[in-house]
């Protein structure tokens, strides 16, 4: 590594730095030499030049490398084509990830669940390489932009003659005509075509458009933001996509917020037959031309996380939604996703009898989602000890619920009363009476014991059954995090225009006695920087030829 140097004009440079800071000259390349200099930071140490670097500036080199960031976002890229292979499972309102793949799939699927990839993007390794590239965007900016600032901050105007000659862009040769005040003259002229003038005695310093040299690093700002946005949206709240069921005419409680939705009524439009293509005609399918859910949305006041009490709602917004017609309310969005119009239990009125006889020692009201812990029936008290929305027997022969949806509900209770053992009996209870005969309910209460109490529940008549006619699948969405994405984006844009559409142009000039020696620097466009310094040259009375000014080497 460069060490500590201390420059002919008498200025201590800092280690790493190859161009002296004060006048420019090369610090450890022969005099003799001709090749175009470095311009990147005026030649300013960075960092990552350190000699003798300990554990922490180890570090900061690793981060700080170019060809780091870009096998970070290589290796981000594809494993984020990994998680395009198969569907996530954050695209699924209700399913079993343990199965699916494998069902759908084969062995292939299965390895697929297994290894994660079925949720690639909020996986660890996937946020920490998002992690990695962020920290390479902070380091490598730092790395470079503060060196870049203190360079073009203390811009000395009179540069040593090997800094000049050694620039892309060089006029050295006599200048007889040039007398009085040249400075004054030279200074008019450029400041007409944009420059900003700095003189001192016989040298001056032009330069213009400074500002999109910032381009890169306004850029990399973007990124960052755009970064923590994207992180930010796995922190609670921020960010929400589920896919929840609402069953027409009740109230259910949004998970993870204040929020009540109901479903006052869903309806559907189905395209006539002359109006679908020949294809759906052919196989007789309907298609759904229209169909919304009139929603109305509460916010809970009061009473909110207390289950012995019924929460306090107020209205918030009422719409009816339908697709790409979502409800908004304060940045919370609920998409129409999907129907069914398969009736649903949502309640039954069951009696509890005596088996025998057919005592009925009266009714109470079973709901399906919102079930109490305790029915108290004549001197019989019903506590519910389970409850299966999707009953099921797994390999073991447990019981288990496939899903949150009232496919198949089965009721556990534990019944005390009079005749009864101190701790009750267990009777299983399945409000469908096909539900009773495919998993024989009677047998399942015999290994209860449930049927030694002689009672038994059962549903006198069709007016103690109430169905939900439809139901509403809608998407929830609240995303906080978009707006800063947005606003990173925006911020890339803008430090790609600075640097693509201006360029910094800088421009040296000394008069050694009758010798007047140029150079000038830009970062993009060397052809229009020649040609603006030969008209220049030619408004003060030089005579040379734009293709006469590029470093070949050789002064002109």
């Amino acid at each position: 590594m460069i060490q500590n140097t201390k420059c002919e004009c008498g200025h201590q440079n800092r280690v790493g730095t190859v161009l002296c800071e004060a006048c420019g000259k090369p610090l450890y390349d022969s005099d003799q030499s001709t090749e175009p200099l470095e311009m990147r930071y005026d030649g300013v140490a960075r960092r990552s030049q350190k000699s003798n670097p300990n554990f922490i500036d180890r570090i900061w080199n690793f981060f700080s490398s170019v060809k780091v960031a870009v096998y970070l976002i290589i290796i981000t890229l594809v494993g984020a084509m990994f998680g395009t292979i198969f569907e996530q499972e954050s695209n699924f309102v209700y399913f079993d990830p343990s199965t699916f793949y494998k069902q759908k799939y084969g062995t292939i699927g299965d390895i697929y669940y297994k290894l994660g990839l079925s949720h690639t993007y909020e996986s660890w390794w996937f946020v920490t390489l998002l992690v990695m590239i962020g920290a390479s965007l902070v380091i490598c900016s730092l790395d470079r932009v503060l060196p870049l600032y203190k360079a073009l901050s203390r811009q000395k105007i009179r540069k040593h003659r090997q800094f000049l000659i050694r620039q892309r862009v060089v006029y050295e040769g006599p200048v007889e005509n040039l007398t009085g005040d040249w400075i004054s003259s030279a200074v008019t002229s450029l400041k007409k075509k944009g420059y900003r003038v700095k003189h001192d005695e016989d040298a001056l310093l032009a330069e213009k458009q400074r500002f999109s040299r910032w381009g890169p690093y306004i850029i990399h700002i973007g990124l960052i933001i755009f970064l923590l946005a994207i992180l930010f949206r796995g922190l609670p709240g921020l960010n929400v996509d589920k896919h929840y069921w609402f069953p027409e005419g009740e109230i259910t409680k949004i998970p993870d917020s204040n929020l009540y939705l109901k479903n006052e009524g869903f309806t559907v439009e189905y395209y006539p037959e002359e109006e679908l293509p020949e294809k759906f005609r052919e196989s007789g399918r309907v298609v759904p031309k229209l169909f919304e859910t009139k929603a109305v949305l509460y916010q809970c006041t009061a009473d909110c996380d207390d289950p012995s009490k019924d929460p306090l709602l107020e209205e918030v917004k009422r719409h009816d939604i339908r697709v790409n017609d979502p409800l908004n309310y304060n940045g919370f969005k609920v998409y129409q996703f999907d129907f069914d119009l398969t009736p649903k239990l949502r309640s039954v009125t069951p009696s509890l009898v005596r088996a025998d006889t057919g005592e009925s020692y009266g009714k109470f009201k079973l709901s399906m989602t919102n079930s109490e812990e305790t029915y108290q029936v004549g001197p019989y008290t019903l506590e519910l000890s389970n409850k299966y929305m999707d009953f099921d027997l797994n390999e073991e022969g447990k019981p288990v619920s496939k899903s949150n949806d009232p496919n198949a509900p089965a009721f556990l209770f534990v019944i005390k009363g009079p005749d009864l053992p101190e701790a009750g009996v267990q009777y299983i209870y399945f409000p469908k009476q096909i539900d009773k005969e495919r998993f024989q309910q009677d047998a399942i209460n015999e290994r209860l014991g449930g049927l030694d109490s002689g009672l038994a529940l059962d549903v006198l008549g069709m007016e103690d059954v109430d169905f939900i006619a439809s139901s509403s699948y809608l998407n929830i969405r609240v995303d906080r995090a978009m707006p800063f994405v947005w606003i990173g984006l925006g911020i890339v844009m803008l430090g790609l225009v600075l640097g693509f559409y201006w360029h910094h142009r800088r421009i040296w000039l000394r008069l050694d006695g009758q010798t007047l020696i140029l150079g000038a620097h830009t970062a993009k466009n060397w052809f229009g920087l020649r040609r603006e310094v030969a008209r220049f040259l030619q408004d003060m009375g030089v005579d040379v030829d734009e293709k006469h000014l590029e470093n070949r080497g050789n002064q002109v």
